[in-house]
């Protein structure tokens, strides 16, 4: 498998599990009863299971593809014992497995909304963080020994859940600004409340963001940015200073603003104003997670040492 398709495959997969699992915690903290029957507020059994669907062929086909790589053969035929070795005899292997029944609960749970919508997204939030934390086994965690070894897949762990979280709440937040005035009404007060949990989100990324760097760099810096994998790492740094701006806007800005045009009736502007930053806000993520991806194939030591 080639570096370049490597990490396409990476970024495709990291942004699809983050918005299954960022969507179905959504619809839990945020929507209460029939709010999270899906089409009333979000089109969540859509959404969710398109995310299913998707990040179990991408599993596939990245496990297929490394073992290919790994093993120089093209034949499926060929391909068998080495894939049987990969998956029963690693813990990428196990990791992969794992995934793939968590995904396949998640797709079971959501097929219950209609019934039991509260305990389809529970089922599902809590298979698809499974599925997300799964990919930590990826990273470059998965170098380490002892008990760094396990620190190491903690902090990327946390840092991958909190990363879904946000990415899913800006999606929900950017369609329901596209709907009628109640689900606008709903958008305002799920702004708002999301103050609090978004703070969370962010001192978990920036706390474990830190800790990765010093588990995979150490405390260099000069170095680091004199290879691409500290020039990587900088945009990423300032491309999540600029979340942070915009995150801001809409809790003390955009957000105050569409509640106060939600009063006169003139909610439209406003909705669209908060509709915009949002997009951004998860343009911005998606770059991230597409540097992550990079990022992931990247070895900093080496690179540093031939300095």
């Amino acid at each position: 498998m080639s570096d370049s398709a490597n990490v396409v495959l990476r970024f495709v997969l990291y942004v699809d599990l983050m918005l299954l699992f960022g969507v179905a915690l959504f619809g839990l903290y945020s929507l209460k009863g029939q709010q999270r029957l899906s089409g009333t507020v979000l089109p969540l059994r859509r959404l969710l299971t398109g995310t299913v669907v998707l990040g179990a062929l991408l599993s596939i086909a990245g496990m297929v593809l490394m073992v290919r790589a790994m093993s120089g053969e093209s034949d499926i035929a060929e391909l068998r014992p080495h894939l049987e070795m990969m998956l029963f005899e690693t813990e990428m292997g196990l990791a992969w497995a794992v995934r793939m029944i968590a995904l396949a609960v998640a797709g079971l749970a959501v097929m219950l909304n209609p019934r039991a919508p509260g305990i389809s997204l529970l089922i599902a939030a809590t298979a698809s963080g499974i599925a997300l934390a799964s990919l930590a086994w990826s990273g470059h965690g998965a170098m380490d020994e002892g008990s760094r070894r396990y620190w190491h897949f903690a902090s990327d762990i946390l840092h991958l859940l909190a990363a879904g979280a946000w990415l899913g709440a800006l999606l929900a937040f950017a369609l329901m600004a596209q709907q009628t005035e109640a689900h606008i009404r709903l958008l305002a007060r799920a702004v708002k409340r999301f103050e609090l949990i978004g703070a969370v989100i962010v001192v978990i990324i920036t706390v474990t963001g830190v800790v990765n760097y010093l588990f995979i760099v150490g405390p260099k810096l000069d170095e680091a940015l004199l290879s691409i994998y500290g020039v990587l790492l900088a945009i990423k740094v300032l491309l999540f200073a600029g979340m942070l701006v915009l995150a801001a806007l809409n809790r003390f800005h955009l957000g105050p603003l569409l509640e106060g045009a939600l009063r006169v009736g003139q909610y439209r502007a406003a909705a669209n104003a908060l509709r915009r930053s949002v997009v951004l806000e998860m343009a911005a993520a998606i770059v991230i997670v597409g540097l992550v991806a990079w990022l992931g194939t990247l070895s900093p030591e080496v690179e540093m040492s031939n300095l």
